[in-house]
Parts: structure tokens; sequence; C-alpha cells
């Protein structure tokens, strides 16, 4: 039989609602909360009974907390950090020494309300603006966009290296490397909170009163019934395998086997949080501002008075009639909303309204034809709080809850908001009663989510430079004895055409137990060419795009001139430019013309300049068009770091520029991989010298990505310079490939035996992640 839990100790911590709890690391034993008083603590074990003190006051904040951790030590900071997220819409982090934060994190756009610490000094947090970030050493490396409401609730998995986040939309999304890659669906309300099992599974809890198991895979393993209302919070037993969790029906349960073993009734109307102390023990932080222990152990279990005095509070409480200062059976409830329209009523005074005074009154439109709804609101009140029981009385859909509290809150701007306490108030979902069951809004789908990258084992062509810094980029789309893109022919068979390409001769110089293969200090091109295939290939297609893109066939011979290099005529620009537009299937010559020429000063200003320039490069890169211009387009874009005005455009655009490459990331054609890696590669010599953390994350991510798939082995070795050249200059950046676990997809790589540079460079990367 299941031990029993029973009150260890109830500790009043704090003025208001006690938001969130966790385990801190120290001291041993030690818990963190942090409340809407504006204060986190820390509570400290005491040595002559089973009772906590406070030992350690954070503020700074200047409004509630909403979520804590402890982060792991660092040799920076040798016991750890304390965190917390606030609804002032930042980060702060403090150690054990001092109440005052040794740093802050900006960057979200609403209420930081959940937070998890990772591996190396990361951290993920979400936020009510729909987004959750990645931070390390105290920059924000990833933004991690998709949820269509609030993010409630985050978790890493560090073994796999992936993230979750759960969402007011009712869906959780499971990251890699800045990529949602799994969408889970299947709660019918909002998702809470979340809690790691083991690598491949997790637990979520969420406001239709269930808890629902799943597999990284997306299947939901099982779902758990038991709590009569919104489950807010969950965290595991020791055990790895059981768990508790916390809800609005005042209580928190016990889970053992698959089944509720225990159920904890609280004298308060929310338990916001719970967590699990290493011995076992549950902590739990409630409405009324205190946070009671639990356990199951008998000598730390409290003297039977003790245990008779909370039995007894619990039996005496009754659930309030009231939420804040509004008789919960005054307001209307209609069964929509539908974007809302809302105008203000009595902007100057006080309204009388349900026989009690407040100091607005909102009119809501919802549906045409049906009359508005009244939105109460004091100025003493919290506009979360304002619109949640707005939400709650008139059944209408969660969904809503962030449109009517910044309605609210723009309405009544310039008024003093008050953070005065409200007991059974929650700035999250409000304190009005809720029937697991309902369905809290429109149906947001889900987005799919399957991996179309990793896949299993990791075959690799077979492939050898000879000894040569020359590449195999064969083309096997333009047919047999034709111009082949890029290169030339063998025999009249296109295919194994080798391309030399610059700024790699340095690799064969190295020096035995040298690294010379990175950090990379010049830019790669793709060079070679066959000027009058290219030629004779436009005068075929000439004959064959429509009468209204045809050009004088003569004219085609002054693009070799261009090609070569010679003086500039406007003439060849203007040309180039209208034959740019021929349709898909025929443009890839023009495109290679583009790419060749662009590597000159003149005409690569040009291009530069033009507004509609990138775009235009960017449709070749969809799933639709061909391989052949696929490919080409990534040459051109390596080639348009060879001048200081293609550098400036592909660092002004490169977060839509490698987003849109990475479409192409599952693509077996070895010409896009090496391309995509020399893309990234080059990005890489520009960011090195560069203070700009964003962008080596952005490249380094992009790196993983195609990390993960079936590469060819001179793609492989093109990303292994560019993680080298990253993480070679700034620690930073060193530390995130660490938290990508980067060093798991490289060891294949170090096991090659041909080209020798392969292994060998794998090596010096992963001597440097594992620099402490």
């Amino acid at each position: 039989m299941a031990a029993h839990y029973k009150v260890r100790t109830c500790i009043p911590a704090h003025e208001k609602d006690v938001r969130a709890v966790t385990t801190a690391l120290f001291p041993d034993g030690s818990i963190l909360s942090g409340s809407r008083d504006v204060t986190a603590k820390l509570w400290v074990p005491n040595e002559s009974d089973q009772g906590f003190h406070e030992g350690h006051v954070m503020s700074g904040h200047s409004n509630f907390i909403s979520a804590v951790c402890f982060m792991p030590p660092t040799d920076k900071y040798p016991q750890g950090l304390i965190v917390t997220g606030s609804n002032d819409f930042s980060i702060l982090a403090f150690t054990l020494e001092s109440p005052i934060a040794v740093y802050k994190l900006t960057g979200h756009k609403n209420t930081v309300c959940s937070l998890a610490a990772g591996k190396f000094g990361t951290l993920l947090s979400g936020s009510w603006d729909k987004t959750a970030k990645v931070w390390l050493n105290e920059k924000n490396v990833m933004t991690l966009e998709g949820h269509e409401a609030a993010v409630w609730g985050v978790a890493i998995m560090p073994e796999q290296g992936l993230m979750l986040t759960a969402s007011a939309d009712r869906t959780i999304k499971m990251w890699k490397a800045g990529r949602c890659v799994q969408t889970f669906t299947g709660h019918d309300d909002c998702v809470r909170g979340l809690a790691v099992l083991n690598a491949g599974e997790f637990l979520s809890c969420s406001n239709d009163g269930t808890v629902r198991h799943w597999a990284t895979t997306g299947d939901c393993l099982h779902v758990y019934y038991g709590h009569e209302n919104f489950v807010y919070s969950i965290s595991i037993l020791p055990n790895g395998q059981d768990f508790v969790t916390s809800s609005e029906d005042r209580t928190v349960r016990v889970w053992k086997g698959g089944n509720c073993v225990q159920t904890i009734p609280h004298p308060t109307m929310s338990v916001w949080t719970v967590c699990v102390l290493q011995n076992g023990d549950i902590v739990s932080g409630a409405s009324d501002g205190i946070i009671r222990v639990f356990t199951s152990s008998p000598e730390r279990m409290a003297p039977p008075e003790e245990q008779k005095a909370y039995e007894d509070s619990v039996a005496q409480a009754e659930v309030p009639t009231q939420v804040g200062d509004i008789n919960v059976s005054d307001l209307p409830g209609p069964e929509a909303l539908l974007n809302p329209v809302v105008e203000l009523n009595n902007p100057q005074g006080k309204c009388f309204t349900m026989e009690r005074s407040i100091d607005y009154v909102f009119s809501v439109d919802i549906e045409e034809g049906k009359p508005p709804l009244k939105l109460p609101y004091n100025t003493t009140e919290d506009p979360w709080f304002a619109a949640q029981r707005f939400l709650d009385q008139n059944q209408l859909s969660q969904m809503f809850l962030d449109q009517v509290a910044e309605f609210i809150m723009k309405n009544a701007k310039g008024i003093q908001i008050e953070q005065t306490s409200a007991q059974y108030s929650d700035p999250f979902t409000g304190g009005g009663r809720y029937v697991p069951g309902s369905v809290g809004g429109e149906g947001t789908g889900s987005t799919g989510g399957s991996d179309p990258f990793t896949g299993q084992g990791r075959y690799v062509p077979s492939y050898s430079d000879g000894g040569s810094n020359q590449m195999d980029v064969s083309d096997p789309f333009t047919g047999q004895g034709r111009y082949v893109p890029g290169g030339g022919t063998q025999n009249g068979i296109p295919g194994n055409v080798p391309i030399k390409i610059t700024g790699v001769d340095k690799y064969r110089e190295r020096k035995q137990g040298n690294n010379a293969y990175f950090p990379l200090k010049s830019y790669v091109t793709f060079d070679a060419a066959n000027q009058a295939q290219i030629i004779g290939k436009l005068k075929e297609f000439n004959t064959k795009v429509a009468a209204m893109c045809q050009v004088d066939e003569s004219s085609l011979e002054q693009l070799q001139g261009l090609m070569e290099g010679q003086k500039v005529e406007p003439s060849q620009l203007v040309l180039l430019q209208k034959i740019l537009c021929w349709p898909k299937d025929m443009v890839f010559p023009v495109l290679d013309v583009l790419r060749i020429c662009i590597k000159h000063a003149d005409i690569c200003q040009h291009f530069c300049d033009k507004s509609d320039f990138l775009d235009e490069r960017l449709q070749y890169l969809s799933g639709d068009s061909s391989v052949a211009n696929q490919m080409l387009t990534l040459r051109t874009f390596c080639n348009l770091f060879k001048q200081p005005s293609g550098v400036r455009l592909m660092c002004k655009n490169r977060d839509s520029i490698i987003t849109t490459a990475l479409n192409l990331k599952g693509s077996a054609n070895k010409n896009i991989q090496i391309a995509m890696a020399t893309l990234l590669m080059n990005y890489s010599v520009q960011l090195q010298d560069q203070p700009d953390i964003e962008g080596r994350s952005q490249c380094l991510i992009a790196a993983a990505n195609m990390l993960e798939g079936n590469l060819d082995l001179e793609a492989g070795f093109r990303l292994l310079v560019c993680i080298g050249t990253l993480i070679s200059s700034d620690e930073g950046t060193r530390e995130l490939a660490k938290s990508l676990e980067l060093k798991n997809f490289i060891i294949p790589l170090k096991g090659n035996v041909e080209p020798k540079k392969l292994p060998e460079c794998a090596s010096f990367v992963i001597d440097l992640l594992q620099i402490k």
C-alpha cells in the first residue's frame, strides 16, 4: 500500500498568492517561492524541527512574480542562480549572497509565466506574448514562435536536445534546434504545465481537468482523470514515474501506478503550484500566501495536534461566493465571444451597477443582433483578473483572455492600478469555477510536426576527394550530353564534375597536430563555368519561351563577356534582367549566368540595389522548384559574399535567407547539401569577429539541423568548418553548441576514414566542445 502523505509544516510565506514553488539545490532541501507580493524567497530547513525559515528574500520586479527556477552551478556562479519571471515582462537572476539581481533579461513583450533550466547555463522562458525564448550567457539566442496564445508551460529534455512548450491554444509543441518538430493535440482547454519523465516521455496538465502522458513520437499514452477543476501544476516524484498535481479544486493529488492514490485537500481556493523535494516531500503554494509541505516519512510529520489543526481548517473552509469584490452570481452569461468590439462607457466617473460601486463598465458586443455584455472593472483590480472573471462568468473561451485584458489596459491607461490582494484571484485564469469537459473555444487544429530530417541510421554516400581541394558536384538534372549548370560535362555525360572553390587551399597546408581547418578567414565561392555551353543553352531556350520573353539571339553573345569579367554595359544588365523572368523550367542557365556575374563589383551593386532582387531569388528555394534552380540560387547567395555590397545584403536578410534555405534541409541531392553548407560556412566567416550572438546562434542551429540528416561527406566537412569557426572565437556560442548536443551528431563523422580531412576536423570540433 502506498505511503500516506500528511502535513509536515505550513509556512506563512507571502502576503499574497504563492504563484510558483520549486526545489533549490543550495542549501540542501530548500524551497524557492515566488509571489504576487512581488518577492521571491528561499526557505531553508530548520535544524531543530521539521519547519523552514526564511533564508533569502529577493526583490526588484515591478509587478508580481509568476515563475521561478534554480539554475545549476557554473564556474561563474558556483552555487547556481535563482531566476524569476514576472508580470513586468522581465527575468531577474539572483545569487544566494545578494537580494539584488546580478542581471536582468528583457525581450518578452508580456508576462514571463514559466521557466526551465537546462545544461550549460541554458534557460527557457515562456510568456503571455505567445513565444518562448532560449537564453544563454545572459543573451537571447533563440525565439520559439508558433503558438497562437500564451505559453504557460516550458520544459527541457536535455538527453535529446528537445524543448517543450505548452500553450493556452490547447497544444504542446516540441522544438529541436529552434524548430518545431512535433505538435501535440488532445487537451480540450489550455495546457498549464509540463513535467519530463524520461528521454522519450513527458506529462502535461490542463484546464480541462486532465493529465496526459505523451511519447515524443506524438502518441498520447494515457489520460488521467480525477481533478474536478483546472489542473495548474505537475511535478515528478523521485522514482521518475509517479507524480503529483495541484488544482483549482483546492487539492493536491498523488498519482502512483497510473492511479490517484491520495487527495490532499487545502483550506484555500486555488493551489497554484506544486513541486517535489529530493526526499520525496510535496510542496504546494496557494492563493492564501501559504506554502504547505507534506511528507510520507513519519519522522518528518507534524505533531498530532498540528495535524488535527490542519484537518479542522480544511473542514471549516468554504468555497467563497465572492471573487474579489464581485458576487459571482451577479454577472450575466451568454455562450460565446466572437470578435469582441468593446466600447468605453462613463470614462470620467464611477458607475453604480449590481448594487455596488465600480470604476468602469465596458460594453462588449459579442454578436450582431444580441445585447452587449457588461464588463465591470475597478482600478484596484489586476486587468487579467477582471478579464478572466468576465470569461468565466460568461462561459467564454479562454482563447480571448489576452484580448480582453489588453483591451482593459488600453482603455483604462493612465489609471494607477494598485496590486491589492484579492484572494482566489488568478492573474492567469481567474477565480471562477470551471466544469471539466466543456470546450474552451474553437479548435486551433494541429500544425503537424513530424520531423522530416532525422530518420534512422546515418547512411553517408561514398565520397573521396582524391587528395585535392576539389569537390565532386554532379548535376543530374540537365540531360545527357547537355549543358551542366555550374560546371561542364565528362564524355558528354553530366556528373562527377570537379568544381574548384576558393578559400580552402589552406586546408592542405596543415601541419601535424595543428588545426588548420578553422577558423576560416575567407569566403568560399563557386567559380567554375563553361560559358560557351551556357550561351548555347540560352539560345536553345530562347526559341522555346513565349515571344514576349524572347530576345535577339545575337545579344545573348554579350553575356559571355559579362561572365568573363569584361566591362559592364548597361544594355547587358537590361538583357540579363529581362531573361531572369523566363519560366521556372527554363530559367536555370540564366541563374547560372547570374551566379557567375554576381561576383563582379558593378553587377553585384546593381542587383543588390534592386528592392525585389532577394525576393525573386528566394522563390526558387521552394519545395516545388527544380533542383537546378535551388542549387544555383544557393550558389548565387554564396558568391554574393565576394563583394561588400553582397555581404551587406546577405547579412541584412540573414534570417529570411537561412530560414527559407532550411526548407531544403531534407534534400538528398549532394549539390544542394554542399551549397547550403557553404552558405552557412560563409556566414560563419562574417560572424566570427562580430558581437552578434543572435546571428551566431541562428547559423549554429541551422548547421545542427543539417547534421541530423543523411549528409554528403563534403557537406558534412563544411558544416564542421562552419561550427568550428563559430565556436572557436566565442564561448557563448560554444556553450549553445553543447546545449544542442552537437557532439552526438559530430562523433559519427569522426569515424570516417576518407577523406582524411573529415575525421580530423570532427576531432578538433569535439575537442572544443569538451573545453570547460
